[in-house]
Order: C-alpha cells, then structure tokens, then sequence
C-alpha cells in the first residue's frame, strides 16, 4: 500500500437537505436545512432536522444529512469521502410530494495521483409523484462511468463527454423545454469545451401521466414551476482538484408561491 503519510490530503465535503427563498407572496429566505460540512482533517459529521415546515409551502417529516472522511482501507490506498442526504415525507403544494429523496456521493482519491473515483451508490428517489401521480424515472448513475485513465479529468475525458453530449442533445431536442433551461444547456455544450466544467443529470427522462410535460430531467407544471431533477455538475480547478455537486431536486415555483428552493444538494473535492 501507498505511504499515506507521503503526502497530506485536504478533505471538503458538504451536505445540505434544503435551502431556498421565498419571493412571493412572502419575500424571505428558507433557512437552509441539515447543513453539514467536513474539517480539512477529515472525520464525520451529522445533521438532523424534523418536522420542518414552511407554512402551507413545503414540508418534510425527517431531514438527515452526513459528510465523512478517511484513509481507504483499500491496497492501493488513498482517501475516501462520503456526502449523503435524506428526506422523507416531502410535499411541495401539496403538487410535488416523495416517501424518501436519497442524494449520495462516494469519492475515492488516490494516493497517486488526483483524480477520484465517483460513485452514487444508494442515490434515489422514493415514490416521487405529481398531483398523486406516480413519477417514472430513467436513472444513469453510471453517467460518468470508470475513472478516467492516466489520472485524466472526466472534464476531459472522451467517453463522458461523449456520454455527455448525447444526453445534452436529448434535452435540447426537446421542443417545448422551458427557454430557460434548453439556454442553459446550450450554454453548458460551449463551458464544456473549455475543459473546465460539465453539467449532466443523474436522470435521463422522467414521464408518467402526471400534468404538465417533461424533457430529459426537467419537468413543467402549469401553474406549478420547472422541477430539475439531479442535477450534476463536475469542475476541475487551477490546482487539478474535482469538485463534484449534486442537486436531487431543484425548483423554480412561478404560480401564485414564487420561489426557488434546493433540495438534497450535496459537493465534495480534496486535495493532495
């Protein structure tokens, strides 16, 4: 195994289970829920919430997020970080509701060399419905794959690009996609060539029977809002550290409840 005391390893790591602002008919900030983040060190940390309510809004019975930190236990060594968020009992109007919405990364750097491998291992979405009906879900966990060969960024890798693009295009193709996320995928497909960030969804379709209509991870209710669902965004920095973040579900309400909310996001990059 790697000399682990060869070279000192900086853990970062956050967790939150939600957070968001109100515009109207009340103008205030959602006080961000289960927050939970990782000393440099490394070790856990853990953060509980219950019974939150924002009025007639939102609400959850159980919020749970949880950062770790450590020596892998593996031959070839190296560092290993866990992000994961939980909630249960979610209803958003009464409209967006879900038994349990589990976000989770799992990251492994190794001794040597820069690059982690990632995994979401665990990451799903419990009986997500719309106005009752049932929300059906194309999942690609494996959206960037194995780690990328000879410590080469998945920024830059030809394979997740590739599986990138695809995905892009499906969501582009979409006619009726809001204006604003089919501009920002158009946006992400000219980031991604600067070799510096990607943006993808752990979600390749959602569909059902439910009001409204959907394209890729994105769903638009009347009279609701857009639902993004995980979102996944991958970055390299200056210092080859990969930052990997990951939003299970974002809403932007625009009906008579304006407002954007987070929930289940969670990041994580270290560095040697």
């Amino acid at each position: 195994m790697p000399d682990p005391t060869a070279r000192t390893f900086r853990y970062h790591s956050v967790a939150k289970v939600l957070e968001g602002s109100l515009v109207l008919p009340l103008q205030q900030k959602i006080p961000t829920q289960g927050h939970a983040f990782l000393d440099e060190d490394g070790g856990y940390r853990a953060q509980h919430s219950t019974g939150y309510r924002v009025e007639g809004i939102l609400s959850f019975s159980e919020g749970h997020s949880q950062v770790a930190g450590n020596l892998s236990t593996k031959p070839e060594g190296g560092w290993c970080t866990l992000n994961t968020t939980v909630i249960k009992d979610l209803s958003v109007l009464e409209i967006l509701t879900a038994d349990k919405v589990v976000g989770q990364i799992i990251t492994n750097h190794p001794a040597n060399g820069d690059v982690p491998t990632v995994s979401f291992l665990g990451t799903r979405y419990e009986n997500l419905r719309i106005a009752g009906y049932p929300v059906e879900l194309k999942m690609n966990l494996d959206i960037l794959g194995d780690k990328p060969a000879n410590d080469a960024s998945y920024t830059e890798d030809s394979g997740v690009l590739s599986r990138v693009s695809k995905q892009h295009e499906s969501f582009r193709q979409a006619g009726s996609l809001p204006a604003e996320a089919a501009e920002r995928y158009n946006q992400q497909i000219a980031r991604r060539r600067s070799a510096e960030v990607i943006e993808c969804s752990i979600v390749d379709q959602a569909f059902g029977q439910y009001p409204g209509y959907s394209h890729g991870n994105h769903i638009w209710v009347p009279e609701f809002g857009l639902i993004t669902l995980g979102k996944l965004t991958v970055s390299l920095d200056s210092k080859r550290r990969t930052t990997v973040e990951l939003t299970m579900i974002g809403l932007k309400l625009g009906c008579a409840i304006h407002a954007e909310v987070e929930i289940g996001s969670s990041g994580c990059n270290g560095v040697g």
